[in-house]
């Protein structure tokens, strides 16, 4: 995948059970500190931070990240917010508590992350976002997440292509507080605002859950009842909308419908024609390169990497090439 640096922000309980709710965590074991950078061997706790593991997209991010930080020899927890800022916070007081020599995050909020991640880099623990940013630079040691923008218009362009000269269309968006939602949407009306006869007749924020797609979706047949298209900031929620559409009989008058993140259930749909198309995103690709990372800073004191925020592009998945999906969030070259 193709990783490119970014100058601009796009688009502008308790830690215990949050720990043991999400799979892959290997408990509260502690790890030598690397609070002086460049001054750590190999070794020690890595925490891994989530955002919820029942969506494909995060698990597989959580996954990846810790067995590629296992294989440089660290031990490795993943833990899930769950989109909350609070359990976040909690989080990274055990991540410090246990020690950590650093801590990969998949941030809760671009505003409200930010206090969290300044905490842990007052600990001494190096940083690392994956899949979101903050609105904030210069205290995470890097920022690594799909370019929103370059796979919205993808997305988009193969959409318009599919719907023809005219829609009256619906829109699934994501969590507010997560920058990728206000991204991907603007990225589609960049795209579709150059064709007069696409009408958005209606749009719902989901929060990238499939029940909350499901039930907007059907709220939104129900006033639009002529609706012909839809497209989505990801694959969570179109999947839920496809259902209602299927409950409802109205699949069929559906000239398009786009989802975003190449999950293995959005892959099934293209396969049984239900969905047209989806966008991957290379989590596996920049949740790895954010170990990587770690372990450079850890080492040397520096990521290797030039900038702090970093995007990796993103692939385009359809009927055409569907059966180059090779394992979960990743394509064949």
């Amino acid at each position: 995948m193709k990783r490119r640096s970014l100058f601009t922000l796009a688009g502008t309980t308790a830690a215990a059970l949050a720990l043991a709710a999400c799979g892959g965590s290997d408990g509260d074991t502690a790890g030598s500190s690397s609070s002086e950078s460049g001054g750590s061997s190999a070794g020690g706790l890595i925490t891994i931070i989530v955002n919820d593991p029942s969506n494909p997209y995060w698990t597989a991010e959580g996954d990846t990240a810790k067995a590629a930080a296992e294989e440089l020899g660290y031990t490795a927890t993943v833990a899930a917010h769950r989109g909350d800022t609070n359990t976040e916070s909690q989080l990274i007081d055990t991540a410090i508590s246990n020690k950590s020599v650093a801590i990969l995050l998949d941030p809760a909020n671009a505003d409200g992350s930010v206090g969290a991640v300044k905490k842990a880099d007052a600990a001494g623990i190096p940083v690392f976002l994956v899949n979101a940013e903050i609105n904030q630079t210069g205290i995470a040691k890097a920022q690594l997440v799909s370019n929103n923008a370059q796979g919205a218009a993808l997305g988009a362009q193969q959409w318009a292509q599919l719907v023809g000269q005219d829609a009256q269309y619906a829109e699934l968006l994501g969590a507010p507080s997560d920058n990728n939602a206000a991204t991907r949407s603007n990225g589609y009306k960049t795209v579709l605002s150059q064709y007069p006869g696409f009408v958005k007749a209606a749009e719902q924020v989901a929060n990238w859950d499939r029940t909350e797609g499901h039930d907007k979706m059907q709220a939104m047949l129900q006033a639009n009842p002529n609706l012909n298209a839809l497209i989505s900031g990801n694959d969570e929620m179109v999947l839920g909308a496809i259902a209602a559409l299927q409950e409802s009989g109205q699949i069929g008058q559906m000239k398009a419908i786009g989802g975003f993140d190449g999950s293995p259930d959005a892959v099934d749909a293209i396969k049984a024609g239900t969905l047209s198309y989806t966008v991957l995103q290379p989590v596996v690709v920049f949740s790895k390169e954010a170990v990587k990372q770690a372990d450079a800073y850890l080492k040397n004191g520096e990521t290797g990497v030039a900038e702090e925020k970093q995007a990796f592009d993103c692939v385009l998945i359809t009927k055409d090439n569907v059966d180059q999906y090779t394992a979960p969030f990743t394509m064949s070259e």
